[in-house]
């Protein structure tokens, strides 16, 4: 059994930078692409970043990059989420998620994720 789970939340001003973590506990995630996502109340979940399993390539979704760096620490069976001037709008539930083993690159799909942690609340005040 895999648990993702995610750290770093909680307030921010708006303009703050902040890191999201987010370990893998009961498996090797090295070998997984991995990604995050967020659900903003009222929304549907947006697909935020996504990194391949060796930290070569990432994808972002749209008008998330600049805003948010995705990197991984594959020793450390961890994935961040760097966050950087955010805004009231990204008041979010931010979620990571480790994908299915045949993924080697980032994913925007959630069908192609097959671990999901709780989830870690960014609050963004002016």
């Amino acid at each position: 059994q895999v648990r993702m789970v995610e750290s770093g939340g909680g307030p921010l001003q708006a303009g703050d930078s902040a890191r999201l973590s987010c370990v893998a506990i009961g498996r090797s995630a090295s070998n997984h692409a991995s990604g995050w996502f967020r659900h903003a109340p009222g929304k549907e979940r947006d697909f935020v970043a996504a990194i391949s399993w060796n930290g070569d390539t990432t994808r972002y979704g749209y008008s998330m990059k600049g805003l948010f760096t995705i990197s991984r620490h594959n020793a450390e069976n961890t994935v961040y989420l760097d966050v950087d001037s955010p805004i009231t709008e990204d008041t979010a539930v931010y979620y990571c998620a480790l994908a299915g083993a045949e993924y080697k690159s980032g994913k925007m799909e959630t069908g192609a994720y097959n671990y999901w942690g709780q989830g870690t609340q960014v609050t963004v005040s002016s």
